[in-house]
């Protein structure tokens, strides 16, 4: 039997074809891609292996030509020459969240553009499954890795020790850490839908606080307890916290059923604040099934303003992250980081929210 040709190694040569192969069989070799493209077998090495040292121009070119001749990178072959990987790890805490698969599509654009693919992966929140996550991925010499970590920011020197390892982003991670960090200034969005809701005569607001861990949800409340004391109240009684476990739509459900049930109807917050959207729409389904109405009973807000929040049954009132300016954010950073490690200087990003009021947070009817 004629043996197939196998794929080149990409570090830059091509060992000799096999004549007698079939030509159905024979994959595409590195040399063909660089003579369609009209460019060295350098370049098209460079293009894998080194993408930041290739004109944008040039390296689509080169990029054309791999998806035309359906040319396939032997990624084993590169590992074990050494060379600089193009795929990237994006591990986030709930794969099933809106937010972060729209942190996901930006990611993988602007990575793409890079000449990069990322590998996604979940770590649901689990501490000891993201160091799984993170050692499957170093052990597979990803050119590093975006975060959206599972840890509380008390893990910075944690998350550093990795980072000696692992060329790392940390994506949403509030306090300082020491690394290359992206994060929006919650406790101004915190500020921001406690202002909304006083405007609109609200004095009395549950708020569905998420998991204690994630200090973005404690940050946001600060902001509405700040605003609560400026306007002369006291946020021990205006401001009503129920923490949840996790951050999805039963979370929020299950946060808004107990603290409805914490006191008599006419006693019942009249604006509820979510730590999310999706929390947002759990509360909802319990407010309606309580027999109260959005936002005649009880007004509601939540928080990223994800594609569904605007066409929800009653358009819910948020506060605006700006999810693709996270994503190309982070990549850009990692791509910065992982193109000069050398003289890469760590920098931590803050974004603004905004507020995005509709109809689900109209004034207090009591």
């Amino acid at each position: 039997m004629t043996p197939a040709r196998r794929h080149d190694d990409l570090s830059g040569g091509g060992g000799p074809s096999s004549s007698e192969a079939a030509p159905s069989l024979a994959p595409v070799r590195i040399r063909e891609v660089a003579e369609h493209a009209g460019v060295s077998v350098g370049t098209v090495s460079n293009t894998i292996n080194h993408p930041e040292r290739v004109r944008p121009a040039l390296r689509e070119r080169v990029l054309q030509a791999i998806t035309t001749l359906g040319f396939v990178p032997n990624q084993h072959a590169r590992v074990l020459t050494g060379a600089t990987s193009n795929v990237i790890g994006l591990v986030v805490l709930d794969i099933a969240s809106p937010f972060y698969m729209g942190v996901a599509h930006a990611v993988e654009q602007a990575a793409r553009r890079n000449g990069q693919v990322v590998l996604l992966c979940d770590s649901e929140g689990d501490p000891r499954r993201e160091q799984e996550l993170l050692t499957m991925l170093s052990a597979q010499r990803v050119r590093g890795v975006i975060l959206a970590p599972a840890r509380g920011v008390s893990a910075a020197a944690h998350y550093r020790a990795v980072h000696a390892e692992l060329p790392m982003v940390l994506l949403d991670y509030p306090g300082s850490s020491g690394l290359c960090t992206i994060t929006v200034d919650h406790e101004q969005g915190g500020r921001l839908a406690a202002t909304m809701l006083l405007e609109r005569g609200h004095e009395r607001i549950g708020y569905i606080a998420g998991p204690r861990r994630l200090r973005q949800f404690e940050q946001r409340a600060r902001g509405a307890r700040a605003v609560l004391a400026e306007a002369g109240l006291d946020p021990d009684m205006a401001f009503i916290p129920v923490h949840t476990r996790g951050i999805g739509i039963s979370d929020g459900e299950s946060a808004a059923r107990r603290l409805l049930s914490a006191t008599k109807s006419d006693e019942w917050p009249t604006a509820i604040f979510c730590g999310n959207d999706m929390l947002a729409f759990g509360a909802y389904r319990a407010l309606i099934a309580a027999g109260a109405s959005v936002p005649g009973d009880i007004a509601l807000v939540g928080y990223d303003d994800i594609e569904f929040a605007k066409d929800w049954v009653v358009p819910l009132s948020t506060v605006r992250q700006p999810i693709a300016e996270l994503g190309i954010a982070a990549a850009h950073l990692l791509d910065q980081q992982t193109s000069a490690a050398h003289t890469h200087e760590h920098v931590e990003l803050v974004l603004t929210p905004e507020v995005v009021p509709r109809s689900s947070s109209h004034p207090a009817s009591r």
